[in-house]
């Protein structure tokens, strides 16, 4: 099996949609089932399909969850050194073709949110800056094309 690397914030949110589909959602499913069954013929009931196929999707998320839980590899942001780009630190860039300056909490793949400027560990631009100083230019490649960014300032979050 596979490790699941994920900052202890991810872990907790997992366990949360994990409860949730477990205590709410399963149990709505299954009451929309039985009442879907009380309608009759459920061969042409779309209802009832409706409810089966939401039934296998949160079957499957469940399951998905549980695996995630059990192989994950919690690793603590505060605990990290700032000399170099890991796993869970903030990285502040600078996009040399755009002058923008951005800044990246490197997370992982099911706590990535590019809104929050938390991007995965597996993505293009984080695989690119692992490893990397202050200082260091890293060539990234990315749907766009090349880009070009200088490591300005890494930090805790």
């Amino acid at each position: 099996m596979s490790r699941h690397p994920m900052t202890p914030e991810g872990l907790e949110k997992l366990r949360e949609e994990l409860k949730r589909l477990k205590s709410v959602e399963r149990p709505k499913v299954i009451e929309e089932i039985s009442v879907a069954r009380d309608h009759g013929d459920i061969s042409e009931n779309a209802e009832y399909e409706a409810a089966k196929e939401r039934q296998s999707f949160i079957e499957k998320r469940i399951r998905d969850i549980e695996d995630k839980i059990a192989n994950a590899q919690v690793v603590d942001p505060s605990k990290m050194s700032t000399d170099r780009v890991v796993f869970g630190v903030m990285v502040t860039v600078l996009d040399l073709e755009s002058d923008e300056e951005v800044c990246y909490q490197i997370v992982g793949a099911d706590e990535a949110d590019v809104a929050e400027c938390r991007i995965s560990v597996t993505s293009p631009v984080a695989s690119s800056l692992i490893g990397k100083q202050v200082g260091d230019l890293v060539q990234v490649v990315i749907p766009r094309g090349m880009r070009e960014l200088q490591i300005l300032e890494i930090s805790l979050p």
